[in-house]
């Protein structure tokens, strides 16, 4: 596989997996508003996966379809972030990292905006107008939890503290992305660190909320090495496909 599909195989498993996770809030919803947009934001992701997918079926030439990267493949194969297959816990679990994620994404959609690959220079100009949505929306559910109750307080500064030891890996780049980046194809993930950290401080300060001390970073989803949620996920996932086999609506 060429390092430009790798990159877009990489990006798709983390929209794949993050959609497949909102999606399980369809109906689940603390009230109906949120029900819907973490429905639509669930959709958006799945687009985006799918043309990505649909890139790496068009350009790898082995005659796999972007279902059979989406649904045919085994836990192992995947190279998504494991913050992204996490169950969702509670609402505050789900908005802490949803906004921490959208913070990174938008950055690097950004970035990834000036590539010199037409396909994902493309594909960044028209994700990002829904990311930017996907970070208010978390942002603003931030400062409503963080400035709220004491409850509420408690419940989403919990869920910070939970979710940043796997925050790390987003911006550790592997030897593809240093490539690329040299390359201008892709962004240099260790730039972003500095602008995200300040933007959540931000963030953060005016939900009079904690930034978390880091240390010890969780590592190895881009790898194939994740938790025993990522099976599981994939287990519902990919069962229809699996079990009713080129199945056709």
């Amino acid at each position: 596989m060429k390092k430009e599909e790798a990159l877009a195989l990489h990006l798709a498993d983390n929209n794949l997996i993050l959609g497949q996770r909102l999606a399980e809030w369809c109906g689940h919803g603390p009230v109906l508003e949120e029900d819907i947009a973490l429905s639509n934001m669930a959709l958006d992701y799945i687009g985006q996966a799918t043309l990505l997918f649909k890139h790496v079926a068009e350009t790898s030439g082995d005659a796999k379809t972007e279902d059979d990267w989406a649904f045919l493949r085994d836990a192992w194969d995947y190279k998504n972030f494991l913050a992204l297959e996490l169950p969702n816990g509670d609402y505050a679990f789900t908005i802490a990292r949803q906004y921490l994620y959208s913070e990174w994404y938008n950055l690097y959609l950004i970035e990834l905006s000036k590539s010199s690959n037409i396909f994902l220079q493309e594909f960044a100009l028209k994700s990002v107008k829904e990311v930017r949505y996907h970070l208010q929306h978390g942002r603003d559910w931030v400062l409503r939890m963080g400035d709220g109750t004491e409850e509420s307080h408690a419940r989403i500064q919990k869920a910070v503290n939970d979710i940043w030891n796997y925050t790390g890996e987003w911006f550790i780049p592997n030897t593809n992305d240093t490539d690329l980046s040299s390359s201008g194809i892709c962004p240099n993930v260790e730039s972003l660190h500095q602008t995200w950290m300040e933007n959540v401080q931000t963030t953060l300060n005016e939900a009079t909320l904690q930034m978390p001390v880091s240390g010890w970073m969780h590592k190895g989803g881009r790898e194939g090495k994740h938790t025993e949620h990522l099976g599981h996920l994939l287990s519902e996932l990919q069962f229809v496909q699996r079990a009713y086999p080129n199945s056709k609506w």
